[in-house]
C-alpha cells in the first residue's frame, strides 16, 4: 500500500472568539523526513529577481575621495595663500618699523666708568663716519684686571670689537684671539701694532703695552679694522 501524499496547502478553520467569524489559514507544507526545514527569518534581505539579495550601492566616501582627488596644484595655491600674509607682514616690519635697523647704544658711560678708576690708558676712537654704529659697550673689573668692550657694526656691515685691558697678554690674547698668533707688524700710527690670526674667519690688530694692551678684532675686512686702529685717540 502506498503512503498518503500531503496536500500541498490544507486549510484550516480556527475557532475565533464568540460573535467573531472564522478565520481561515494556511500552513505550509510538512516537511518530509530528512528534508530541513524552511523558514523565513524576519528582517532578511529582499531577494532581487534572480534569487540573490539585493544589493545597495555604497555611499562613496566624500572626504576620503576629496582628499586623494586634490593635485599638487591645489596643495601649493593653499599654501600661497598662507604664505603671502606672512610676506607682507615682514616686508612692512622691515620697511615701515625698522626691523633691519641694529639697536645701538652710547659708550659714553662704560669709557667714563674706565677713565674714572684709571686701571690702564682708555683710548676711544676719533673721526669715525655715522655709518660706524657702537652696538655694545661694557666696562667690567676683576680681581685679574679690568677689561673695556666696545662693540661695533662696520659701513660693510660686518662686526669688529675694540678690547682695552690691563690683563697680562699671555692669558688675554689666548683668550681673546682664540690661540691666535702673530703674522709680523701692521704698518699703524701711534705704535708698535701686530697682525694677528684669530677665531674662525676674524682677524686681530693687536698693540702691546707695558701698562694695557689694545685689541681690535673682528670679521671686517682688514681695511676697516685698520680704520678703527688708526681713529684711536
Amino acid at each position: 500500500m502506498e503512503a498518503a501524499q500531503p496536500a500541498d496547502r490544507v486549510p484550516t478553520d480556527a475557532t475565533p472568539p464568540d460573535g467573531q467569524p472564522p478565520v481561515r489559514t494556511t500552513a505550509g507544507p510538512t516537511p518530509q523526513a530528512g528534508e530541513p526545514a524552511l523558514v523565513e527569518s524576519a528582517g532578511a534581505a529582499p531577494l532581487a529577481d534572480s534569487g540573490e539579495p539585493a544589493r545597495h550601492p555604497a555611499a562613496p566616501a566624500g572626504g576620503a575621495r576629496a582628499r586623494s582627488e586634490r593635485s599638487p596644484k591645489d596643495m601649493a595655491l593653499s599654501l600661497l595663500v598662507l604664505l603671502v600674509p606672512i610676506a607682507l607682514l615682514l616686508a612692512f616690519y622691515r620697511g615701515f618699523l625698522g626691523g633691519e635697523e641694529p639697536t645701538t647704544v652710547d659708550p659714553t658711560t662704560a669709557v667714563e666708568q674706565a677713565r674714572e678708576e684709571a686701571a690702564f690708558p682708555v683710548s676711544q676712537p676719533e673721526g669715525l663716519g655715522s655709518d660706524w654704529r657702537t652696538v655694545s659697550a661694557r666696562y667690567r673689573a676683576e680681581p685679574g684686571g679690568a677689561t673695556l668692550r666696545i662693540g661695533y657694526l662696520t659701513p660693510e656691515g660686518r662686526g669688529a670689537q675694540l678690547v682695552e685691558s690691563n690683563v697680562p697678554a699671555d692669558k688675554l690674547l689666548p683668550a681673546e684671539l682664540s690661540g691666535g698668533q702673530p703674522q709680523g707688524p701692521a704698518a699703524l700710527p701711534g705704535g708698535s701694532w701686530q697682525r694677528y690670526t684669530a677665531r674662525s674667519n676674524e682677524h686681530a690688530l693687536v698693540l702691546l703695552e707695558p701698562t694695557r694692551t689694545v685689541i681690535v678684532i673682528g670679521d671686517a675686512g682688514e681695511n676697516e679694522l685698520r680704520e678703527l686702529a688708526t681713529a684711536l685717540r
